[in-house]
């Protein structure tokens, strides 16, 4: 059994102290150089503070002087605001169209049926009335300058499987004789290809009178030439005005049809100044006339104040002839010759005709 030497108490005692002091005098030491560093940092920032200080004092010093030296500006005076005048109130007059050379000239009369909106009865008004105009003995062309090709299709022809149409006449040069198919009356065809007519024309010197040139060929053959025209006042609804001696504008009996007018007319003026002086508006067709109706009657009321005689007395109205005709590739005139759609053109192209001593007695 081994034996453990065991120091005195009074030793371990002497011993303990010394460590203390030992850790006491470590821990002054770290407290010391804390403090040391702290004042370190303090000196630091508070140089940082007097430099930054020290320059915006200058920054403002710069800009005192700045001001000073701008000029002084007396105070202007306060604004003089005018009594309001009074005015009179604004009276709306009728609208004023100038209108196209008597019907009486003589010479072939081309007449454009147009009006930006669709769905008008353009396409209508212009087969059936060039077929009332064929039963009075008068030789007449229908031309198809819709990319649509409605009229056409309304004389039985396809325009998808058409190879040549008024697209080539107009882009291409070709005679138009060639693009004439004989039904009810002449027409000159239209296909889809006129949907790109537009933007071939438009590198075209002259391109405004494409059709007018065009045209030059047959025109002492025909009595009338009928145009009918896209639902837009673009390029090749201004080479119908160009070419044309007269518009006919069909109106759908409706206060939103009514609103096109103006703009119709605006671009007429235009071509009148540049390009052909003579057209004008022929007359106003009120079509889709439905009598039983309050709001037709107005619609019509209101074309008359506007355009006064303008208006033609003969109403096309509403019928489903006028939609049943196209299905058999005819005019209404061919497919209910005598019924009241029919002899509602029949009126109209008298009044075409005769002009305002016809309106007068319709």
């Amino acid at each position: 059994m081994g034996f453990v030497r065991l120091l005195p108490r009074s030793s371990s005692r002497a011993r303990n102290r010394v460590v203390e002091a030992e850790l006491e005098a470590e821990l002054e030491a770290e407290f010391e150089a804390d403090i040391e560093g702290e004042g370190e940092l303090e000196g630091e920032l508070e140089g940082q503070l007097e430099a930054d200080v020290s320059k915006k004092r200058h920054k403002a010093r710069v800009e005192l002087t700045a001001l000073e030296d701008l000029p002084v500006f007396e105070d202007s005076p306060a604004p003089v605001v005018a009594a309001p005048v009074a005015t009179a109130p604004v009276v709306s007059a009728p609208i004023v169209v100038p209108q196209a050379p008597a019907p009486g000239v003589t010479g072939t009369r081309v007449i454009a049926f147009a009006n930006q909106k669709g769905g008008v009865a353009k396409t209508t008004t212009t087969l059936n009335l060039g077929v009332a105009f064929k039963e009075m003995g008068y030789r007449v062309l229908l031309v198809d300058l819709d990319p649509q090709g409605n009229l056409t299709m309304s004389q039985g022809l396809n325009p998808d499987t058409i190879e040549t149409s008024m697209f080539d006449v107009l882009v291409r040069k070709i005679p138009i004789s060639d693009v004439i198919e004989r039904r009810e009356v002449d027409l000159a065809v239209a296909s889809i290809d006129l949907a790109g007519a537009e933007l071939a024309l438009a590198a075209l010197i002259g391109r405004e009178r494409s059709l007018e040139k065009a045209l030059v060929e047959v025109r002492d053959r025909y009595d009338f030439i009928l145009i009918d025209t896209p639902p837009s006042l673009g390029l090749l609804t201004i080479n119908a005005f160009v070419a044309a001696t007269g518009v006919i504008v069909p109106v759908q009996c409706e206060y939103l049809a009514l609103r096109g007018l103006v703009q119709l007319e605006n671009t007429l003026a235009m071509v009148r100044e540049n390009l052909n002086p003579l057209v004008g508006v022929e007359g106003i067709v009120p079509t889709m006339y439905d009598a039983r109706t309050l709001h037709a009657r107005e619609a019509v009321e209101i074309l008359e104040e506007n355009f006064g005689d303008l208006v033609f007395k003969t109403r096309i109205r509403k019928t489903v002839r006028y939609a049943e005709a196209p299905v058999k590739g005819s005019s209404v005139l061919g497919y209910d010759p005598t019924g009241n759609a029919s002899q509602a053109y029949r009126d109209l192209a008298k009044e075409v005709l005769h002009g305002a001593e016809a309106r007068e007695h319709a």
